[in-house]
């Protein structure tokens, strides 16, 4: 017999609609030992039936040879990893973080989520950090993603929601700016959005270094130099300043703050942001003036100018452009941010972040803990404080202050994290590494015990996509054997060491304490149900009671900040982390590729993606490439201060001569965060990943660190 179940894909902040058929023929999946197959669900409002490669493919994935079916432990430093038992595992990870903390003091236990993870896991994983472990140290990928964009946005309205109006507002504004994003190949069903802004008569303006896919899609593309997306922002309110568009009516009923942002704007004339930028003035007065024009506008940012050590303050002044204008806080205008991960929105909100506490509260604020602890049934004064930021935890690893054991689930920071190289020699260092996972990942395989977790179509959850839009994944078959949810993992370490209650692993029942936990909080989900999402495609948080319709669009009627007005940033622009100079002339900025997602550890083992993105290079423009006698598909070395990073050539003149490009997808020889500058920004602690100073020439022959790795990966 054959079901069908409604869920959603496990892949990007879309979490597009699916539904999956369970019990028919394998191959009709589209791999050999898929289990399931993936139907279209067209009446779900986001993608209405569309999936792109990925979500079609995603069913290889639970395939038996695509994942783990059991735990697996090292018995000795650098030995084989091995098979083992639940039990085993179990006793052997409760022991081992019993002894450090015991040993070095309960942050010396550190936990590392993942912006993949169900609410309801992101949620048990913080209560069990600060619970069980009582320690500070637990922060998740999501800190990589978009925290540049959550501080901005915290910073200017009060609240962060990562689009504040639905995706379907989108073909309904004059004039959209999309800065740093390529949603053509990061989230290909959200592409309809912007080319029926198009037909309806709406302007799109794209802002990347690289004629990508979605830029070529645009009426007007601006081409900047990695780095000069503050300055860029500047310069066209500067001009929207001095074209006297300013909403002087807005500005002055719900706003505060615009007299720094303008001496800011007006010292970044045309000619000035053109020498920073390399944008020309010509194209820089038609954006100004096409933004400016529009009686209604957005401006969505993504990784581009968030991913930078100044990433807070550029999509602040981004933040300024739509307030000087007008354009928020009124139907079909406003800034929001395309998040990346699947549950990104929902992963930070309940607690897996090291500032934060469930329903989006502070760590620090004493009213929140006395909420979160009464839920908890624990006294306050118990709950940690605030730990260190992502690159932060995973820099002291092993070191003095540092955790000495890591319990990671989630993420795969040997390819994912900035400077990988070094990060992967700290999680060496480690007293204990656990990592849970349903692929033997490159941090699992140095994991000292590897537990086998479950997948997106084998557990219920939820996650909250790029909206605000809280969303139900429904469990579709049965894995396998060997394998255990997290929230069962949590709940049995939970009774190792020592606590008995408040760890249950069926999912709704943590929901319904995760509702209780957020109600009063900015991200309030206590008016949200099992029952409520599956039968309205989903509920808007913040919904304070079972009656409250939820809040598709906010602000619309004032900010929430403390006196209801919206905040400028009042920003300037500053150098890089780290810029080009003799030694290292050229700008590295990375991204995605259709085919792949993230770190790869899941798209990497499906064939069709495989073969439609096999592995690493570099992008390069002809020039460059002429200079450096290059030739399409040669090997090229890119060395930045931290490492180098070897992969064939891709000679195109999409992108800027001055800037070559390469995706992270993958580890070895061509893992282009080997490259990455940890620079931190100030106020998110995002890391800089979307631009750092290299070096680029032909790699006449590998090395023999670069023809082992290769060797070692091939082998793999």
């Amino acid at each position: 017999m054959t079901t069908t179940t409604d869920t959603h894909c496990p892949y990007c902040s879309l979490q597009c609609g699916m539904r999956l058929r369970t019990g028919g023929d394998p191959a009709a999946a589209g791999a050999a030992e898929a289990p399931a197959e993936v139907l279209e669900r067209p009446g779900f409002p986001v993608n209405r039936g569309a999936l792109c490669s990925k979500g079609r493919s995603a069913p290889a994935l639970l395939a038996p040879g695509a994942r783990l079916t059991g735990p697996l432990l090292r018995d000795r430093p650098g030995g084989p990893l091995r098979s083992a038992g639940w039990a085993e595992a179990l006793d052997r990870v409760a022991a081992g973080l019993a002894e450090v903390r015991e040993r070095h003091g309960a942050d010396a236990v550190g936990v590392f989520g993942g912006g993949g993870l169900t609410n309801e896991k992101a949620y048990q994983l913080g209560k069990f950090a600060r619970v069980v472990l009582r320690t500070a140290n637990i922060d998740y990928n999501g800190r990589f993603c978009m925290s540049s964009a959550a501080a901005a946005h915290r910073r200017a309205f009060g609240l962060d929601r990562g689009l504040p109006f639905p995706l379907a507002d989108i073909p309904h504004t004059g004039c959209l700016i999309l800065v740093g994003g390529n949603p053509a190949e990061t989230m290909p069903p959200a592409l309809r959005y912007f080319r029926e802004l198009r037909e309806n008569g709406g302007t799109l303006i794209v802002v990347d270094p690289r004629r990508t896919r979605t830029a070529a899609e645009a009426d007007l593309h601006l081409q900047p130099r990695p780095g000069g997306d503050l300055a860029l922002a500047l310069g066209l309110l500067h001009l929207v300043i001095a074209d006297g568009r300013v909403d002087e009516e807005f500005v002055a009923a719900r706003t505060t703050g615009f007299d720094r942002a303008r001496a800011a704007a007006m010292a970044h004339w045309p000619d000035r942001v053109e020498r920073i930028t390399g944008v020309p003035v010509s194209r820089l007065r038609a954006a100004a003036e096409l933004f400016g024009r529009a009686e209604t506008g957005m401006v969505l940012t993504a990784r581009g100018p968030e991913q930078q050590s100044k990433g807070t303050d550029t999509v602040g002044a981004w933040i300024d452009l739509c307030l000087a204008t007008g354009k928020a806080g009124r139907p079909y205008s406003g800034y929001g941010c395309l998040t990346g991960q699947g549950n990104g929105q929902g992963g930070r909100e309940h607690g897996q972040k090291a500032d934060q506490l469930p329903g989006y509260r502070s760590i620090e604020d004493p009213a929140a803990r006395a909420h979160v602890a009464g839920v908890w049934g624990v006294d306050p004064a118990e709950l940690p404080g605030a730990g260190r930021s992502a690159y932060e935890l995973l820099d002291g690893l092993g070191r003095p202050g540092g955790a000495r054991a890591l319990l990671l689930t989630g993420s795969n920071p040997v390819v994912s994290a900035p400077n990988a190289a070094h990060v992967t020699a700290r999680l060496r260092g480690l007293d204990l590494l656990v990592v849970a996972d349903p692929v033997l990942s490159e941090t699992a395989r140095l994991a000292d015990v590897v537990l086998p977790v479950t997948q997106w179509a084998e557990e219920d959850g939820t996650t909250t996509n790029l909206e605000g839009r809280v969303i139900l994944r429904r469990r579709a078959l049965d894995p396998p054997e060997g394998v255990r949810s997290e929230l069962w993992v949590l709940r049995e370490l939970a009774a190792r060491l020592g606590v008995e209650k408040g760890f249950p692993d069926a999912a709704e029942e943590v929901f319904d304490e995760l509702r209780r936990a957020s109600a009063g909080g900015d991200a309030d989900y206590s008016g949200i149900s099992y029952r409520r999402i599956a039968a309205e495609d989903g509920v808007f948080w913040p919904c304070p009671d079972d009656a409250h319709p939820g809040t598709p669009r906010l602000f619309l009627d004032r900010f929430a900040t403390p006196d209801g007005r919206a905040r400028f940033a009042g920003v300037t622009h500053r150098p890089a982390g780290e810029e080009p100079d003799r030694d290292y002339p050229l700008h590295l900025t990375t991204g995605r590729v259709l085919a792949q997602y993230q770190s790869g550890a899941q798209t990497r083992r499906v064939p069709e993606l495989n073969a439609a993105a096999p592995g690493p290079f570099v992008e390069l423009h002809p020039r460059l490439a002429a200079r450096l006698a290059v030739a399409e598909g040669d090997l090229v070395a890119v060395t930045s201060r931290r490492g180098r990073a070897v992969a064939p050539a891709r000679i195109t003149d999409a992108i800027r001569p001055d800037t070559v490009f390469m995706p992270f997808h993958w580890p070895g020889a061509g893992r282009a965060n080997t490259l990455t500058n940890p620079a931190l920004d100030p106020v998110s602690r995002m890391p800089e990943f979307k631009l750092c100073a290299v070096r680029v020439e032909r790699a006449h022959e590998t090395t023999h660190e670069t023809a082992r790795e290769t060797a070692q990966e091939v082998a793999r």
